[in-house]
């Protein structure tokens, strides 16, 4: 990328452009949407992806973060290998509970994470409790942080909607506010 000035160039940066033909059709399609069954955010974080990922693959710091206060994350089993369990269970202030099986689908080191909640382990398929959705989780460098992708894809436009209206983005992008604060007390 070239850019006339560093004004310019510090421009681009803000919506995440970067030097060095990165910019290519494999990425964009990648972060693409399918507009009636997918959500998703794409945020720029302050922290390491080393530890946005330890942040995503130990189940002691995946606690720290994964559902918006005054939830907690009371227990978390992970077998990160593809058809591995991924399991969550949130406990709530009122006494609410929500259990949240699923296995992982592909885990590419440091890189990304795809799980599901259709199947359980050893890729039994199940009737998810509530939304049915594939999560695929992308981990990049970004100038001294990580750019940070999450996309959940549904079966159908239904179902996306629904998710939407449980509150997808408010409670996703919580989240990740609480992962970066919990990540930035960690060591890489």
């Amino acid at each position: 990328m070239v850019c006339p000035t560093v004004e310019s160039l510090e421009e681009k940066r803000k919506f995440g452009a970067e030097a060095g033909g990165h910019q290519t059709l494999e990425r964009l399609e990648r972060q693409v949407l399918v507009a009636d069954r997918d959500l998703g955010i794409t945020r720029i974080l302050d922290v390491p992806r080393d530890l946005v990922w330890k942040a995503w693959t130990s189940p002691e710091h995946l606690k720290q973060w994964w559902c918006p206060r005054p939830w907690q994350t009371v227990e978390v089993r992970m077998d990160l290998a593809p058809g591995g369990e991924f399991y969550t269970r949130m406990e709530g202030p009122d006494g609410g509970v929500s259990d949240n099986p699923g296995i992982f689908l592909l885990i590419e080191e440091g890189k990304r994470l795809v799980f599901t909640n259709m199947m359980a382990p050893g890729f039994r398929p199940v009737t998810p409790g509530f939304v049915a959705f594939t999560a695929d989780i992308t981990f990049e460098d970004h100038l001294g942080g990580t750019r940070y992708t999450a996309r959940a894809m549904h079966q159908t436009p239904d179902g996306a909607a629904s998710h939407a209206e449980m509150g997808f983005y408010d409670g996703w992008s919580t989240a990740v506010d609480q992962l970066v604060e919990a990540a930035k007390g960690w060591k890489a």
